[in-house]
């Protein structure tokens, strides 16, 4: 018996020695090695089975990202002035979307054009910007608002990447409330 254990001893250690290669540059023996070795091909390795030979291919052309919306108004003029007249907000108006749109104006907007919408955040009282519009000046609709936080127009950046579909078109409803206290 106990050379039984001797001998069991004697063969595990030689196993393990066995596993221990001197030369570094050659792997070893794997015990299942499952996924340690990629069966696809790298991102951005030649494959021969695509006729340009790239793995990273583009998206089929009209493929629409999960999670967003197409939004099919060009960053033109024409694209402004279309979706002055035509875009309309999905969006029921209601007190929790209201709420919304005014904790996200208070985020992005209320820095220049003020918490009335007349164009005197602390931006421009610092002179920082200068002709920020009041909301009452223009003729402005849901569209064009919504326009111009997608796109930007004059000084004012794109609000695309901040805002969610959802958020822009919750802080359109709110802007529009604004709207509609200045015109009383």
């Amino acid at each position: 018996m106990k050379n039984i254990l001797k001998i069991s001893i004697a063969l595990a250690f030689l196993f393990t020695l066995s596993s221990c290669w001197l030369d570094k540059t050659k792997p070893n023996y794997q015990y299942m090695p499952d996924m340690y070795k990629p069966v696809g091909y790298e991102t951005y390795s030649v494959n021969p089975n695509f006729s340009d030979g790239r793995t990273s291919q583009q998206p089929v052309e009209g493929t629409i990202a999960r999670g967003k919306v197409p939004y099919d108004y060009a960053d033109t003029t024409e694209g402004y002035d279309s979706a002055l007249v035509n875009l309309k907000n999905p969006l029921e108006v209601n007190e929790e979307n209201l709420a919304n749109g005014k904790a996200m104006f208070t985020i992005y907007c209320i820095s220049c054009h003020g918490a009335a919408g007349v164009g005197d955040g602390e931006l421009v009282k610092r002179d920082k910007f200068l002709g920020v519009p009041n909301y009452k000046d223009r003729p402005i609709t849901e569209g064009s608002i919504y326009h111009v936080i997608m796109y930007g127009r004059n000084l004012m950046g794109s609000h695309a990447s901040q805002l969610t579909d959802k958020e822009r078109w919750q802080v359109v409803m709110y802007v529009q409330q604004l709207r509609n206290e200045l015109l009383k």
